[in-house]
């Protein structure tokens, strides 16, 4: 059971509503994590926004599904593993590789360059070393890939959090982190 209240599509605040109407507009449903995020309509508000710009970034949405598995992996959350599970197998992304993902692997070298410092993010807290730099440098990111990795890395470290510590009831076909 959900720890922090899931906010109806009526209940909330008049911005709370109009978010979770425009997401639901959008998607058809209103993922569980959106309502517990709607309990704080500014947060929802930047969330949505920072994946929005981000969408209009130079990685394609089947990169920032991937980094979105490989933090979820990294942070254990099932939610967002189910959750990107599912996105990823939408954008026929084939089980193997998903898989691959979760553990910050890729048969891609440019995603697994992406997805190896990505992991070194998370692993290391944003404290990654020169090395981790050099090594993403000479698979070939530039530093607005690395800008952009970093993004979304903290885009998905929120949504990871915020479903642990509300403990988000899964509303996707359920994958866990852990097993990955």
């Amino acid at each position: 059971m959900t720890r922090l209240t899931l906010i109806d599509d009526n209940a909330g605040n008049a911005d709370a509503s109009a978010l979770l109407g425009a997401i639901k507009s959008k998607l058809g449903i209103v993922p569980n994590l959106y309502r517990v995020v709607a309990n704080q309509p500014a947060a929802l508000k930047g969330l949505l926004g920072l994946g929005e710009d981000l969408g209009h970034g130079a990685f394609d949405a089947k990169t920032r599904e991937a980094i979105a598995l490989t933090v979820a992996g990294a942070n254990e959350c099932d939610y967002c593993a189910s959750a990107h599970t599912a996105i990823s197998k939408s954008l026929k992304v084939d089980d193997a590789e998903i898989a691959a993902r979760l553990h910050g692997k890729s048969a891609d070298p440019r995603v697994e360059a992406i997805l190896a410092f990505s992991k070194a993010v998370v692993d290391k807290r944003g404290l990654v070393s020169d090395e981790d730099l050099k090594t993403a440098r000479d698979a070939g990111l530039t530093d607005s890939d690395i800008v952009e990795t970093v993004a979304n890395v903290v885009q998905n470290i929120f949504t990871n959090y915020i479903n642990h510590v509300a403990q988000t009831e899964i509303d996707f076909p359920a994958v866990s982190a852990k097993a990955a």
